[in-house]
């Protein structure tokens, strides 16, 4: 099979493990669930996952709609695309951070599908640390600059979960992300190079400053650089709620820099 092949049948993988868009089955013959290579897809993935919440805002801005309601319009389509996702990644992390003792206690805290003290604090910070900065940032563009910036922190997100899935061993054995393989590592530079290429040259288009590029690109090293030390600290590494959570922390904080930024 072609690169161009394979990678279309890497997108399609993607979107299928990241969201519940449905994908057509031929991309999926012979495939066994291992992500190692797939990984390199995630960020054009989270571009086409996040279109649909893009789309919406740029038109609820060109209708001159309230920017806190087209903020939680957004959040809630993003929730619904994904099954909320990374919000049950993040959740089940602050639980087995927060209340964990020690590394094997957080992983059992982590394994169990309730939601504790921690996961819904985290939760309720998530949803309204992003919905504030959206209704702070979409007035201040084109309708069209403000989808762009909605893909810009989605594909950023995504390059995120490949590096902390890359630089981290796996904290247990049987977990998902063991399951599915460590990325490789020509895919993690692609998912990377690919992720930060495409956000910083969709913020251009939609205008965002020199000094919100700087601040995004900061923001978005340090808190990935921050959690996968925390991480290995807590854990001894990464597992896919991690991944998850670092979806959601990378979002919060790039749009968060663009509100104070721009």
């Amino acid at each position: 099979m072609s690169f161009v092949g394979e990678f279309c049948d890497d997108v399609a993988r993607s979107i299928g493990f990241l969201s519940r868009i449905p994908m057509p089955d031929r991309h999926f013959v012979g495939y066994d669930g291992r992500l190692s290579r797939t990984v390199r897809a995630f960020p054009l993935a989270g571009l086409l996952i996040a279109l649909p919440s893009a789309a919406i805002a740029a038109a609820l801005m060109a209708l001159q709609a309230s920017s806190l309601f087209s903020a939680f319009v957004v959040v809630t389509i993003q929730a619904l695309v994904t099954g909320a996702l990374h919000e049950d990644g993040l959740g089940d992390t602050a639980d087995g951070f927060g209340g964990g003792r020690d590394r094997e206690a957080a992983l059992t805290i982590m394994k169990d599908s309730r939601i504790g003290t921690y996961g819904a604090v985290a939760l309720i910070l998530s949803f309204g640390l992003r919905v504030s900065a959206l209704a702070s940032i979409l007035p201040l563009f084109t309708p069209l600059g403000a989808g762009m910036v909605i893909l810009g922190a989605a594909a950023l997100s995504r390059a995120a979960m490949v590096w902390h899935w890359a630089h981290l061993p796996p904290a247990r054995s049987g977990g998902v992300a063991a399951a599915a393989g460590e990325p490789q590592p020509g895919a993690t530079r692609l998912a990377l190079a690919f992720g930060l290429l495409a956000a910083m040259l969709l913020f251009y288009f939609a205008k965002v400053p020199p000094l919100g590029l700087v601040a995004t690109l900061f923001a978005w090293f340090v808190v990935i650089k921050g959690f996968d030390r925390l991480a290995a600290r807590k854990i001894g590494g990464h597992t896919g709620d991690t991944i998850g959570a670092t979806q959601q922390l990378t979002e919060i904080v790039v749009l968060g820099a663009l509100a104070l930024a721009v």
